[in-house]
């Protein structure tokens, strides 16, 4: 289909927004005010790209292809790369115009004023349902305005992937994070295979060290959504993280993206890093000679516990200025209808958010199998889970603070011996300060 001239100058314009940008070449027309009776029956979502080809031929091709049928809405996916959907979505908050709702793969509380309030489709869900898990509860809700800022409809778990074969050499496990310095360190020592923990500003590198906090202790704020960065957790977390680095790693992980971790694993080159069950699956899928030799393992303990934000939140935003608003609401409610075939076709990536909606997980999993019972653990993995910016909500602040990159800044200083632990802390800390105190007066925490 060739696209009108009007098409052609909007999305000019949108390129121009939002710079270097670009849109998906495969991406489909946009449509404006003056194709009203087409408006009613089109449906226009912008998503991240999965990881997992099974899933997106399955969401794209079969389970979309049926919903037009059944409702007589058209629906335009748009799947671009993870690194574009904020970009894109930032661009379309500020023409407020755009797709009609976006799935991101974290909560975005920054856009709650562009947003609807999508408490109509999580009491739906929790209708049919039940309740969903806290941590996806607390990833969408708002305190301080009752809103919900998003709707999550399954998430990302995170755990580790190491090789069997290497820590069994050393007669270990990766238990606790002093195991996976001990046992790391004879690895990389013995056999040069690291331990890899992004400490770049990246999404994985993102949520590890907030995972690698949480199990000291340390959190970003408190429950009441005050700044809690300065403990001596989060010192104590610093001072782990350098020595992990000195010993086990090596100083490629400061630059990463986000592929770099299965790149890492699925070339045999390290020993154990964090992440989804992503690259095990790619291992056994596309039958890579490390597959062999990966396992899986809960996310490793610390003085604290073991706890960490979830890998990953397949978080639905439907924008207020939306030119079908309840077509979007309908498509959600719709695919949680068919969230087993979702969750099923992901390998189990994605997990339901609310529990009761897949009655037969465990069950799936256990027919869906890897060599050794590889994925039993996915069904206790939910106990080990927080949101982003436990223990208070994910606030507007918090949203902010990781799209700055303040946690990985923080530690990569240190762990290069740039600033001492504590200096790293106290300048994160007086980054951190204003914006808490910025969305605090706007009402937002």
């Amino acid at each position: 289909m060739i696209e009108g001239k009007s098409a052609f100058c909007r999305r000019r314009q949108l390129l121009k927004t939002i710079g270097a940008a670009a849109l998906p070449t495969s991406a489909a027309p946009m449509l404006f005010a003056g194709d009203a009776r087409a408006e009613k029956k089109t449906l226009r979502i912008l998503r991240w790209k999965n990881f997992i080809p099974e899933f997106e031929s399955w969401f794209n091709d079969v389970f979309v292809r049926k919903w037009e049928v059944e409702n007589g809405i058209r629906v335009i996916i748009d799947n671009v790369g993870l690194g574009e959907v904020d970009q894109l979505a930032a661009a379309e908050a500020k023409a407020q115009q755009g797709h009609d709702m976006v799935l991101f793969l974290s909560p975005r509380p920054l856009l709650e004023d562009h947003v609807i309030d999508h408490r109509e489709i999580f009491e739906e869900c929790e209708r049919q349902y039940g309740r969903a898990h806290d941590f996806v509860y607390r990833s969408c809700y708002n305190p301080a305005t009752n809103r919900f800022h998003g709707f999550c409809e399954s998430f990302l778990a995170v755990m580790l992937t190491y090789r069997k074969d290497l820590w069994a050499a050393v007669g270990m496990q990766p238990d606790t994070w002093d195991h996976v310095r001990e046992g790391g360190r004879a690895i990389k020592l013995l056999h040069e295979s690291p331990v890899g923990i992004s400490l770049a500003g990246e999404h994985n590198g993102e949520q590890t060290l907030r995972a690698l906090m949480s199990s000291f202790g340390a959190s970003i704020q408190n429950e009441e959504g005050r700044v809690a960065l300065q403990s001596k957790e989060t010192l104590e977390s610093l001072k782990f993280a350098k020595a992990l680095f000195e010993e086990a790693m090596a100083p490629d992980v400061l630059r990463w993206t986000p592929p770099s971790n299965n790149q890492f694993m699925l070339s045999g080159s390290g020993c154990l890093t964090v992440d989804t069950i992503s690259i095990i699956r790619a291992a056994q899928t596309q039958q890579f000679p490390v597959n062999k030799h990966l396992s899986l393992a809960p996310i490793a303990e610390g003085p604290a516990g073991r706890a960490g934000p979830v890998f990953g939140a397949n978080v639905y935003a439907i924008w207020r200025f939306a030119r079908n608003p309840d077509a979007a609401k309908r498509f959600v409610i719709d695919y949680m209808a068919n969230i087993s075939t979702g969750i099923k076709v992901s390998g189990f990536q994605n997990l339901p958010s609310f529990p009761n909606s897949v009655p037969s997980l465990g069950d799936m999993i256990r027919a869906d199998d890897g060599p050794s019972g590889r994925y039993e653990l996915l069904e206790k993995i939910p106990t080990t889970l927080t949101n982003l910016g436990y223990p208070g909500y994910t606030n507007a602040a918090i949203d902010e603070v990781l799209r700055n990159h303040v946690v990985p800044t923080m530690f990569s200083t240190v762990v290069t011996g740039q600033v001492s632990p504590e200096n790293a802390m106290q300048q994160a800390n007086a980054a951190i300060e204003p914006i808490f105190e910025k969305w605090r007066a706007a009402g937002k925490i």
